[in-house]
């Protein structure tokens, strides 16, 4: 080993093996790309931990024992809950999220449908409690993962991990597993792994890690979260990560562009720090301000608001700034079941997320199933391209049995607080009216079961298919407010399936389609008066975001992480400036034209939220630059 050389890292006194700098096979300076998880640049030596996963034994149990074991089941469940509120009580005061996640564990580990899927095997099929547990992951795994991986949305995936990382955990309690997957440490290190399980993410925060590199993930998965909840840099989806890096390599951590770079040189590893340094002062600054209002330089309010999916994650977004939630996902309790959740089960889900945010509105989106999105208790007919097919409110209105019981659910619900409704994929005047039908009726049930609820509940309708944004005039007649959805509005209007990697660049947010489609339907809301907003992930791209402002969107909702950011690049910028710019870019031809339109006006006031440095113009009176300004028309 080298003078210069950093120390090996050492676990409990004893050192890592490590693999002789001077080996020939160790990869010098190359860069392995992924997905950025969490922002931050760090350098430091690699710990690879291995498969995560729970090693179980598979056995039948005499009929004798079968409670026994039932017994031995719901004492693990208790078990792990009381384990994942000592993980939670560890972790110091301040990251509010990792709470709240932690939280959503501990609802998931005592989901009567998970369980009630294992009792059955044991009692059924004689199966110990381990091969249960086992068997009914890897069963509801595969319902929120579609034959062709192609085809697989990332945020379905993700909870399809959250069910694994559950599970696991219960794995952990009947088989007394419980060694930690990171054991003490006594250096700071960079841990690699496949995956990582949130409560184990948490478990390493007294532990000196520095940074988390996985093999599999996504921006949008609660060990990504977690990881910026604890302000550590991670990169996740690094496909070769485990084949390429060995314990002891030095690394550098990129949680901004989502790279590593493996054994690099002296100069690239003192530009890495310097980067680091730099990003950790912009991004205290950054979050200090989170809890200001938002509005532009000139005073004009921009409302931001949440996509959540669990209760626990409301308080996130509160935590993060929100205004309210924007978009509740409501589909993701009927996908690891095989029968369809109560009126009550729902009731007490959306009262859950509710009283969270009240007094804040909380706009409740039906269920979204079909297409990309599976689940086993509606047996959806095999399709050719499910993605045109019987998806969203085409579903719901096929069975309106099940849809009345969410409508009821929803309405008993709207007395905790400001509830909203939203109809997904909305294609035709006929489908809202059909909802606002059964609505009623709903509401009617309700007041004759005795159930309180509020005396008004507004509808609306999102707007991501073409036919709604062509008929956005006659729409706004019939709904109380629209909700752009750009993930599938992209999809749809350029003919790119969102989950095709390949064709990933041509799916731009910046299409001059796309920004015409906005621009039609903010105008056609503005006549109706019926309030507009948008929620798809465009609303996260600081430069995007002020170009909805010129668009006219005055509410955004997005993932929590990204309200600080957003809130930050629409304080440095004016409305005039931003209705230039965005007539400026109408009237261009290209995705790639606009973007660098954008860019080239605004990048100077925003350079360090687009590079997460405190280089640039980090000033209390940033300016749009005068010379791309000049360029532009009046608005």
């Amino acid at each position: 080993m080298n003078d210069d050389d950093p120390p090996p890292p050492t676990m409990s006194g004893v050192a890592v093996t490590l693999a002789p700098p001077s080996d020939t096979c160790l990869p010098r300076g190359i860069v392995l790309k992924g997905i950025p998880g969490s922002p931050g640049v760090v350098v430091g030596l690699a710990l690879v931990v291995g498969d995560t996963r729970t090693a179980y034994g598979r056995r039948h149990v005499p009929s004798a024992q079968i409670e026994a074991e039932v017994e031995r089941l719901h004492r693990a469940v208790e078990d792990a809950k009381r384990n994942l509120r000592e993980v939670s009580a560890r972790i110091p005061a301040g990251p509010l999220e990792t709470n709240a996640i932690l939280d959503a564990y501990l609802m998931m580990v005592g989901d009567p449908m998970l369980l009630e899927r294992v009792v059955r095997k044991i009692r059924d099929e004689k199966k110990c409690a381990e091969w249960a547990v086992a068997q009914a992951s890897d069963e509801i795994a595969k319902l929120f993962a579609p034959a062709d991986s192609n085809e697989r949305d990332a945020y379905i995936a993700e909870r399809g991990h959250d069910i694994e990382f559950v599970c696991d955990r219960l794995l952990r309690e009947l088989t007394g597993d419980m060694k930690q997957i990171v054991p003490r440490l006594d250096q700071p290190v960079v841990i690699i792994g496949r995956d990582l399980s949130p409560a184990d993410t948490a478990g390493m925060v007294r532990e000196p890690v520095i940074a988390f590199i996985t093999e599999i993930g996504t921006r949008t998965s609660h060990t990504a979260i977690m990881a910026r909840a604890l302000e550590i840099p991670a990169v996740v989806g690094v496909a070769d990560a485990l084949s390429l890096v060995r314990t002891g390599d030095t690394l550098i951590v990129d949680g901004l562009r989502g790279e590593v770079v493996v054994n690099p040189n002296a100069a690239t590893i003192e530009e890495a720090r310097s980067r680091g340094a730099k990003h950790l002062a912009f991004a205290r600054g950054l979050l200090t301000a989170r809890n200001q209002p938002c509005v532009t330089r000139d005073g004009e309010p921009v409302s931001l608001k949440a996509n959540v999916e669990l209760p626990a994650e409301a308080i996130l977004a509160l935590d993060h700034g929100a205004e309210g939630i924007g978009l509740y996902r409501t589909e993701f309790i009927y996908i690891d079941r095989r029968t369809m959740p109560t009126e009550d089960e729902q009731y007490e889900l959306y009262r859950a997320v509710v009283e969270a945010v009240a007094p804040r509105p909380v706009t409740l989106r039906t269920f979204d199933i079909g297409g990309d999105k599976f689940a086993s208790s509606f047996q959806l007919p095999a399709e050719m391209n499910p993605a045109l097919g019987l998806r969203a409110v085409r579903l719901a209105l096929s069975r309106p049995d099940v849809f009345l019981v969410q409508l009821r659910a929803m309405v008993r619900a709207s007395v905790h607080g400001d509830l909203r409704i939203m109809v997904p994929m909305v294609a035709s005047v006929q489908e809202l009216r059909e909802v606002r039908r059964l609505l009623g009726r709903a509401m009617s049930e309700v007041d004759n079961a005795g159930h309180g609820r509020a005396k008004h509940i507004p509808l609306g309708m999102m707007i991501e298919v073409p036919s709604a944004v062509v008929m956005a005039d006659v729409l706004a007649r019939e709904a109380e407010f629209f909700s752009i959805g750009t993930n599938d509005l992209i999809q749809y209007t350029l003919a790119i399936d969102r989950g095709n990697r390949s064709l990933a660049h041509l799916a731009s947010a910046f299409h001059p389609a796309i920004l015409r489609m906005i621009r039609q339907v903010t105008r056609a809301a503005a006549a109706h008066a019926v309030p507009v907003a948008l929620c798809g992930a465009m609303a996260s791209d600081p430069l995007a975001a002020v170009l909805l402002v010129g668009l006219g969107l005055r509410e955004l909702s997005m993932e929590a992480a990204a309200i600080p950011e957003i809130k930050e690049a629409i304080r440095r910028v004016a409305t005039a400036d931003c209705e230039r710019a965005a007539e400026a870019a109408l009237s261009l031809d290209t995705a790639e034209a606009v973007e660098e339109l954008i860019a080239g006006t605004f990048a100077p006031a925003l350079f360090d939220l687009l590079t997460g440095s405190e280089d640039g113009s980090y000033a209390e009176e940033p300016v749009t630059s005068p010379d791309a300004l000049r360029t532009l028309p009046e608005p």
